[in-house]
Order: structure tokens, then C-alpha cells, then sequence
């Protein structure tokens, strides 16, 4: 029971032995061993990932000759068992974890004026160096339209029910959940309106079991529609982090994307200037293809908008693995984190992911004793 301890089940990431999954143990006198083991559901995704690694936490105990794993699956009660230890008895009503006073997960709302910046590339670059560097990290692809975060995380295998809980499939250490994970196979559109879109990302955030995060980051749709409003009214403490590039007519509208903050009454963590200039391959300068200071034009009008300080947090150059990595499902950070490029993202992640020790927006279950 001590080895099958070290065995987290993939989706849940916590213990076997914690969950409820070992069913039996069955030791030979010969040094053979059986283990039964419980799927949330049948047919489960991972189930040769839990054999695998359950017979390599029994193989290395002594004596251990041959392992046996048998699968079987969780009846309905045992499931509501599992949802209650993890979810807790919260009843009908659904809360969104993240929105309560006391949540210590951060979240970021990843923004854009206009497509064709490389937010989705930006986003899931910083949630990959974030997990890099230890932290618990989730990512909420809610470009429900042009969701793209599956296919650069390499994400393949659909997300798991359990009951009314949604497990969400897990990539380079990364939950993440997309509605390009529920379609029929093939490059269906999505064609929903407004009400439905709200719906979908209030599943996202309520039936996906996140567990404790540190971070969320959440890939939005280009500029300031029905999914923008909904995370601002679902999410009010959610930081706004926007991404530009350099150019001025993609400057304009990123700060028409950030000043939605002055109407929402939402924090904006800083911006980001991606595709800021391309390293000339056969010297030491810079070339500027997409033109130059749009960041910091962006910065500095959402700073006289908002009347706080909004940082530039950092400028991307352009690096064609970006893009490779993207389409391999191969972050760069992790890939070749010394590159320009990646070393930059994993500067800005390293801000971005620092925890505060402030209380500041904390309820603190205390009242004044009157002397």
C-alpha cells in the first residue's frame, strides 16, 4: 500500500490509495502480486498509464516477482464518494472556486484587440514556464470560436466525467480544458451565440475539477464580445493581461481591448508586445518588421485611462519555433528555453507567477473585540 501510495492517478493528480481506486491486493507466496484497481469510468483514457504505473511501484519491492493489474470500474455511489472527497458536499448550487473571497489562485484573462497577435502562443508558453518553475497551473481556452490551446499544448484525449465533474486531460503538467475537446472529430465550426458561450465557460470553471491552483490563465477571444463581459462578470478579480504588437494599428485596438478594465473594474497586470522585432540571422541587429513602441504606446495610454501604472512586462522577439513548437504541441519554453524568445517568456512567467503575501481582497473571518 506504501508503493501503490506513489502512484497519482493522471487526471486527478493525487494518490490511488487517497482516491478510493485500490479495490484489492492479492500476494502470492511465490512473489506474485494482484492489484485491483477502480476507474472513475470505464473505458478510461489513461487506464494503460495507471497499469503501467502501477506495476512499476509494486515491481520495485522486494520479492515482487510478476504483477497483475485488473481494472474494474466505480459504481455510481462510489463515484459520488470520489466527487464528495474532492468537491466537498457544496449541494445543487455551483460556485465558481476561483470567485470566492478566500481563493489563493490567480488568475490571468489573456486579451487582445485583434487575431493574429499570438495570444494563444503567448498564453500557453507562460502557463508551460510557470509549471516549469513549480507551480500549479490551469488554462481555460475560452477562444470558444478559434480555440487553438489543445493543439499547442498536444493535447489529444478527450476529458473524463465523473459524475457532474469534469476531469480535465493534463499536458506538460498543464489542466486544460476546451471546447474543441467536445466536438465531433473533424474541423466543425462552432457556432453559437452569446447565451451559450457564457454557458460554456461557466462549465468550465465549475464543472472542470481544477483541484488548487496557483495560477489560471484563460485564452480569450479577441477583443471585448460576450466572453470578455462574462469573465469580467464571473470573474471580477481576474487580471486583464494584454498582448499587441508592435505596430501602431494593432496598438490602437489592444487599448481598446485593455480599457474595458475602466468599465469592469478589473486589474490589468501589465501588457505584453509579442513579434517585436526579428534577430537578423546574419548579424547582431534588429530588425523591426512589424515597426516599433506599439507596447509601450499601449502601456502608457491604459496607464492615463486607468489612472494606475500599467507596465510593459516584457517584449518577444520573433522566433519561427514559436510557431513550430505551436503546431508540434512542444512549447518552446520547454523545448529551448535559452532561446530569445523563450528566455523572455520565462522572465515575464517568473513576474507573473510570484505569489503575494498580501491580504489585500482576502476575507478574514475575524471581528474587533470591544474592550
Amino acid at each position: 500500500m506504501a508503493a501503490l501510495a506513489t502512484v497519482n492517478d493522471p487526471e486527478i493528480r493525487r494518490p490511488i490509495t487517497e482516491l478510493g481506486m485500490v479495490k484489492n491486493v492479492d500476494i502470492s507466496p511465490d512473489g506474485v502480486v494482484r492489484v485491483g484497481v477502480y476507474l472513475t469510468v470505464a473505458g478510461c483514457p489513461l487506464k494503460d498509464t495507471i497499469t503501467r504505473d502501477v506495476t512499476g511501484a509494486v515491481s520495485r519491492i522486494d520479492g515482487v516477482s510478476r504483477v497483475h493489474v485488473d481494472m474494474d470500474v466505480m459504481s455510481a455511489e462510489q463515484r459520488k464518494e470520489l466527487q464528495t472527497k474532492l468537491r466537498g458536499d457544496r449541494g445543487p448550487e455551483k460556485e465558481i472556486p476561483f470567485a470566492k473571497p478566500g481563493s489563493l489562485t490567480r488568475v490571468f484573462a489573456v486579451a487582445s484587440g485583434k487575431g493574429g497577435v499570438g495570444k494563444s502562443s503567448v498564453t500557453v508558453n507562460l502557463a508551460a514556464a510557470m509549471a516549469s518553475q513549480g507551480l500549479k497551473v490551469g488554462v481555460v481556452d475560452a477562444d470558444i470560436y478559434g480555440h487553438s490551446v489543445p493543439r499547442m499544448l498536444g493535447v489529444s484525449e478527450r476529458p473524463t466525467k465523473v459524475e457532474d465533474m469534469i476531469m480535465p486531460p493534463v499536458a506538460h503538467d498543464i489542466k486544460v480544458i476546451s471546447v474543441g475537446m467536445f466536438k465531433p472529430e473533424g474541423n466543425t465550426p462552432v457556432v453559437w451565440r452569446g447565451p451559450m458561450l457564457d454557458r460554456a465557460l461557466y462549465q468550465f470553471l465549475t464543472d472542470v475539477y481544477w483541484g488548487d491552483l496557483d495560477v489560471l490563465l484563460m485564452d480569450l477571444p479577441p477583443g471585448t464580445g460576450d466572453i470578455a463581459i462574462s469573465v469580467a462578470q464571473r470573474m471580477p478579480t481576474a487580471e486583464i493581461l494584454v498582448v499587441t504588437t508592435p505596430q501602431q494599428a494593432a496598438a490602437e485596438v489592444a487599448e481598446r481591448a485593455g480599457s474595458i478594465a475602466a468599465q469592469t473594474h478589473q486589474q490589468i497586470a501589465g501588457v505584453i508586445e509579442n513579434m517585436a522585432w526579428l534577430p537578423c540571422p546574419h548579424c547582431d541587429e534588429r530588425i523591426s518588421v512589424f515597426g516599433e513602441g506599439g507596447g509601450q504606446t499601449v502601456a502608457d495610454a491604459l496607464t492615463r485611462t486607468l489612472g494606475a501604472r500599467v507596465p510593459l512586462l516584457g517584449q518577444v522577439p520573433i522566433d519561427m519555433r514559436l510557431r513550430e513548437g505551436g503546431d508540434e504541441g512542444k512549447p518552446l519554453v520547454l523545448t529551448d528555453p535559452d532561446a530569445p524568445a523563450a528566455a523572455e517568456l520565462r522572465r515575464i512567467a517568473a513576474g507573473l507567477g510570484k505569489k503575494s503575501t498580501s491580504l489585500k481582497g482576502l476575507k478574514l473571518d475575524i471581528s474587533p473585540v470591544k474592550h
